[in-house]
């Protein structure tokens, strides 16, 4: 098995990419903590400086607080490689309860907004996310409220110091331009 790396926008996070899907619908692990629904990402939570782990469709970002990622890589490489190798499933509960499905329940804007809330949706998903995922990231809609959007960025997004950018001068103003009611865009 080949895992290939790649650098993202975030010089804390790095892109690793096993070769086969990874999981159908984004899922992040922000913390040691919510990784006891995987094996594989509780293992990577075993190296040290590791913060965070999130699967993407045919990729996994690892984000680290400290260290450097000559001494990182091989650890992580050979857990994600075992892991393969075993045969094991991704996810402990062999369901994949997607970051997308959590999102959804969490989502707030008002009814009368919701064909405007339509259009920010399709533009976020056939735009952004595609762009997105191949910096090792997602970002999702969270809500809408007095012409705000509220995206969560999750990945090598989350943290990344061209974040701000991104949102502001990439995402902000292909929503303005398309969305008319929409005047700004933060993240949560």
């Amino acid at each position: 098995m080949f895992i290939q790396t790649e650098a993202t926008p975030n010089p804390a996070t790095l892109k690793f990419i096993p070769g086969r899907v990874v999981v159908d619908s984004p899922v992040e692990f922000a913390s040691r903590e919510s990784a006891g629904r995987s094996p594989l990402a509780e293992k990577l939570f075993d190296v040290p400086g590791i913060t965070g782990v999130f699967y993407g469709s045919d990729f996994i970002t690892v984000t680290k607080a400290d260290g450097e990622w000559q001494q990182l890589k091989p650890a992580i490489l050979g857990a994600i490689m075992e892991h393969y190798m075993s045969g094991a499933p991704l996810l402990a509960d062999g369901v994949a309860t997607s970051d997308a499905d959590l999102d959804d329940e969490d989502e707030f804007f008002d009814e009368s907004d919701a064909e405007t809330v339509d259009m920010i949706k399709d533009l976020i998903e056939t735009r952004v996310r595609p762009a997105v995922a191949n910096d090792g990231g997602d970002i999702t809609f969270r809500g809408f409220k007095d012409g705000i959007v509220y995206l969560n960025m999750k990945g090598a997004c989350s943290g990344c110091p061209s974040s701000t950018a991104t949102l502001q001068h990439g995402i902000q103003n292909l929503l303005k331009h398309f969305v008319p009611d929409v005047v700004e865009v933060r993240p949560m």
